[in-house]
């Protein structure tokens, strides 16, 4: 016997929220910044990959992480092309957190705590894409 069906709570209203929140804090603290600052930037985000054996066309994947953080961080908000956002953004969590693992010890950014937000954001990204953007999102009109 199900008590409480999903049409009986503030579901579609909670992933609004959850949206709205998560992708604005993203686009503003991190991918804005990143979008914006060029194939310097680009090419140091991008030689994260290193850690997978990835060192070819840093700027490039520099730049895909920029786009993830900015571009899909508003497709988050807006609900469109939704899981194909929170799989490019799980994606640069993984890799954000295998860098803050594999720096040395007492280097800035290091450990487990340094990559406990990526880590919550993964999770995030993860049961997002699993749970839909909700029934209030941007749609076109035929």
């Amino acid at each position: 016997m199900n008590i409480l069906k999903k049409a009986d709570l503030p579901w579609d209203i909670g992933l609004l929220i959850i949206r709205l929140g998560i992708g604005a804090s993203m686009l503003i603290f991190h991918g804005y910044g990143k979008i914006t600052g060029g194939t310097a930037l680009w090419e140091k985000l991008g030689s994260n990959l290193n850690t997978f054996g990835i060192d070819f066309y840093p700027v490039f994947w520099g730049f895909m992480a920029a786009f993830s953080e900015s571009v899909c961080s508003i497709l988050i908000i807006t609900g469109v092309l939704f899981r194909p956002a929170t799989v490019l953004l799980a994606t640069t969590m993984i890799v954000a957190v295998s860098r803050h693992l594999t720096l040395p010890d007492g280097a800035a950014g290091a450990g487990w705590s340094a990559a406990s937000h990526a880590m919550e954001l993964l999770v995030i990204y993860i049961g997002l894409f699993f749970l839909g953007p909700g029934k209030y999102k941007l749609t076109v009109q035929k």
